[in-house]
């Protein structure tokens, strides 16, 4: 099934580039990319996103199998379904969580390298699985809407059709 590749895309392509943090660079060593604003820095977190619940790792570990499961029973479930926009979504999550939750297990803390500052604010340094996840949340949102409105369109014309007769 395609949405698996796509996670398993995702996660090698996650781990991989965390790899090459983690073994190339020192952490807290920095490699500017785009002058102040964006720079490659090698960061260990043992928390959540923005490092809440720090050293939770059982907890995360937990959650996230939890999670995992529950996606791979839903595109399991929904792999005939014409939408390809919820399973894609669900794939962008599935290999995200499945990438951190591995560097949870094996070393307890998170590789996270990409930094963005915006003037005197530094956005919570992230990787490769963090922002796939936060794609795929944003396109399960996107898809909830639209579902809605197929819905109303779907009801408004059956509606009318009914007024007709």
């Amino acid at each position: 099934m395609v949405y698996f590749l796509i996670a398993l895309i995702v996660f090698l392509i996650d781990q991989g580039t965390k790899y090459l943090i983690a073994t190339g660079l020192t952490i807290g060593e920095q490699i500017p990319v785009i002058g102040n604003f964006f720079l490659i820095t090698s960061h260990r977190n043992r928390g959540a996103a923005f490092s809440i619940l720090q050293d939770q790792r059982w907890f995360f570990v937990t959650v996230t199998a939890v999670v995992v499961v529950g996606i791979i029973w839903y595109l399991i479930k929904i792999k005939k379904q014409r939408n390809k926009l919820l399973p894609t979504a669900l794939s962008l999550v599935l290999g995200g969580a499945v990438g951190n939750f591995l560097d949870r297990v094996v070393s307890g803390e998170v590789v996270d390298f990409l930094q963005f500052n915006f003037g005197s604010y530094t956005f919570p340094i992230f990787n490769v699985a963090d922002s796939c996840i936060v794609i795929g949340v944003a396109l399960i949102i996107l898809d909830s809407l639209l579902e809605m409105r197929r819905e109303k369109q779907t009801s408004r014309a059956n509606h009318e059709q009914e007024e007709k007769v």
